[in-house]
């Protein structure tokens, strides 16, 4: 007997609470595999095609494109299985009262039967709320007395439990996120008052972000009505005719991510002018000498790498519930890059490990993904400090924002010709604005200064890299 099975929009990993629609890859009544692509989102990080951890024929699919759904939101269902699901369906039918329902309830049941192999498995692939093993299966599958509502079952809608609640649940939370334990600990709230809305009541990320939004809402209501009358009719006009640009997808990302930089990090900039000819001097010699082409980025990353080696406070980050300075063994250097979809930070991992030649393919490989936007949520996370080379939209200087949570970022200036005191004598050279942007909670100016300096005289004399070496 054929059992329709909701496919929920899963957790795409590092938190993220929503996706927008941006293509289907399948109609209903079409037979889809397990583990094949069913539609395209984008997220807050990354393009990402999602899998239908489930074999089958597509019944109903929830939203078009364009359409933002939240995480846990049903995407499509899928009837699943049914060999003999001839006199199942009939059964069905007759209580339809339909004989054009019947006959395309039918036509999915025979398609069923063509994946009949493969429909009642799951997945091997683990999205996170779908796992492989049999008891969940059960747990998602339709009553046979109604199988119709099921595939038609309402959007469940995560919603927060009242603030004035007299009796507050004991035992075990429902949440595996540290992310949501964590993100309720700062702002003050009690996950028992909390429902959640994942499987069998996980709390989500978007369960406590409602929570908090429930119990902040009420402010702004009163001061939005007597407004509207006291506005002229022509003055209204043009205030609606502003453009109002949502913030959402990747620039509400960086919108959320530079707020909370800004909100909790007591940021401090220095910065200095540095003479880069030597830097392009090696460069050219490198290049010159055959192999892969060396970038000048690459070699500030090996600069940065060694820089942080000798000044580990800035490659660290502030645990604010335990208060605490956590300095992180590995350097995980994210770049900033600017692309159609707006400004994301892709990481080169372990880039202190890193030859020259190493980091100038992962830069090349991880902006060609960017522009594509084809990077994955890994690409864009696990940053420990960033490296912001703004010199390519042709400025000199600028006050990086932290990346939160990293605790200091470095900005790169553009690398032209300025007259300079060489060898105590006026000549042209090629000088870079180095500044650098720091947490003032995890070191003083003293070490900062010392960082820059030490990032500006390798610049200056690349040799001083060789005593690290």
């Amino acid at each position: 007997m054929a059992q329709v099975l909701e496919f929920k929009l899963p957790d795409l990993g590092e938190g993220l609470t929503e996706a927008e629609i941006v293509r289907w890859l399948v109609d209903v009544g079409d037979v889809v595999a397990i583990d094949q692509p069913v539609v395209e989102v984008e997220t807050a990080k990354a393009m990402v095609e999602v899998p239908c951890p489930y074999g089958g024929v597509v019944t109903a699919r929830f939203g078009e494109e364009g359409t933002e759904l939240p995480v846990g939101s049903p995407l499509l269902t899928v009837a699943v299985g049914g060999a003999d699901g001839g006199s199942a369906s009939g059964g069905t039918l007759g209580d339809a009262a339909s004989a054009g329902a019947a006959g395309a309830a039918e036509s999915a049941v025979s398609a069923v039967s063509a994946v009949s192999a493969v429909s009642s498995e799951y997945s091997g692939n683990v999205l996170v709320g779908y796992g492989t093993a049999g008891p969940a299966a059960r747990r998602r599958r339709v009553r046979r007395e109604a199988p119709a509502v099921a595939a038609v079952a309402p959007v469940p809608v995560p919603v927060a439990a009242p603030a004035p609640v007299a009796a507050v649940p004991r035992g075990p939370v429902p949440v595996i996120s540290p992310l949501v334990r964590k993100l309720a600990r700062d702002e003050g709230l009690d996950l028992r008052e909390v429902r959640g809305s994942g499987p069998e009541g996980l709390i989500l990320r978007a369960d406590v972000q409602n929570a908090l939004a429930v119990r902040t809402r009420p402010a702004p209501a009163p001061v939005a009505a007597p407004v509207a009358p006291a506005v002229p009719a022509a003055s209204g006009a043009v205030a609606a005719a502003g453009e109002r640009i949502p913030l959402r997808g990747v620039r509400g990302a960086v919108a959320d991510k530079l707020s909370r930089s800004r909100t909790e990090i007591p940021d401090a900039t220095c910065w200095v002018d540095a003479d880069a000819t030597e830097l392009m001097a090696a460069r050219a010699a490198m290049n010159a000498a055959g192999g892969p082409k060396i970038s000048v980025l690459a070699l500030l990353a090996r600069i940065c790498a060694h820089a942080l080696a000798r000044f580990p406070e800035l490659n660290s980050t502030v645990d604010t519930a335990a208060r605490e300075i956590v300095r992180l063994p590995s350097v995980h250097l994210g770049f900033a890059a600017q692309t159609e979809r707006g400004l994301v930070v892709p990481v080169v991992k372990d880039a202190g490990g890193r030859t020259a030649e190493s980091l100038t393919a992962e830069f090349a490989r991880l902006t060609e993904s960017a522009r594509q936007g084809t990077l994955t949520p890994a690409d864009l996370t696990g940053g420990t400090f960033t490296l912001n080379n703004y010199g390519v939209f042709g400025v000199d200087g600028s006050t990086p924002i932290i990346n939160h949570p990293e605790a200091a970022m470095l900005g790169v200036g553009r690398i032209v010709p300025k007259p300079w005191v060489h060898q105590g004598e006026l000549a042209v050279r090629r000088v870079v604005q180095l500044s650098l942007t720091f947490d003032h909670r995890v070191c003083d100016g003293g070490t900062a200064g010392g960082f820059l300096r030490y990032v500006a005289d390798c610049v200056e004399n690349p040799a001083v890299l060789l005593r690290t070496l």
